[in-house]
């Protein structure tokens, strides 16, 4: 009973970390509503264009923190596979923040932060691909959509499986689902570049 006590806990201050909206923290800080320019996204792409490198470095750094930090806490409090479903609890709250009236971004950092603390080498090798694909396409959403796709094979060839593998595969469809605007987009070539 304890044990499900400490997972449920878990879980839930995995959600309220998630719901921390680092580019809505950064924009006010410099004077922006952040809903209200560009996109309108709370998001790293989003401040890239609105506010710069530096204040998008910052959000870019926090939301994969909070992956993190929410996901260690999961596997501390209930193993390994409340970890894996602390990092979708985080992804759930970056994109649906209850701080910001459930108006949040895409969730792909915390998502990446999540599989840097439950696999760093294969976590990392997102992260590196992530920004590879931006830096070649400036497109974050389709780098961002082969990120979530490799999300799951990584955490296979990883060996893991079960319910891990189910909670990984709701984080990657979870973001998935947020980008349907941005496939859209890119289906008719319309899709926003990341360029400042």
């Amino acid at each position: 009973m304890e044990e499900n006590l400490e997972a449920i806990a878990a879980l839930v201050v995995a959600y309220l970390l998630g719901s921390v909206e680092f580019a809505v923290i950064v924009a006010r800080r410099m004077g922006i509503d952040i809903y209200a320019h560009g996109s309108g996204n709370p998001g790293t792409s989003n401040v890239l264009r609105t506010l710069g490198k530096k204040a998008a470095g910052l959000v870019l750094a926090g939301d994969a923190l909070k992956g993190i930090v929410a996901t260690a806490i999961g596997s501390w409090w209930g193993g390994e596979v409340v970890g894996f479903a602390a990092a979708f609890f985080a992804t759930v709250g970056h994109s649906f923040p209850v701080w910001h009236r459930f108006r949040g971004g895409r969730g792909v950092a915390t998502a990446i932060g999540g599989a840097i603390w439950l696999e760093p080498i294969w976590g990392l090798a997102l992260a590196a691909g992530w920004l590879a694909i931006v830096v070649s396409t400036k497109t974050a959403s389709i780098a961002s959509l082969g990120a979530m796709a490799l999300y799951v094979p990584v955490f296979l060839i990883a060996g893991h499986r079960g319910w891990a593998i189910l909670w990984a595969a709701l984080t990657a469809g979870l973001v998935i689902w947020r980008h349907k605007d941005n496939i859209k987009r890119i289906l008719t070539r319309a899709e926003h570049r990341v360029t400042t």
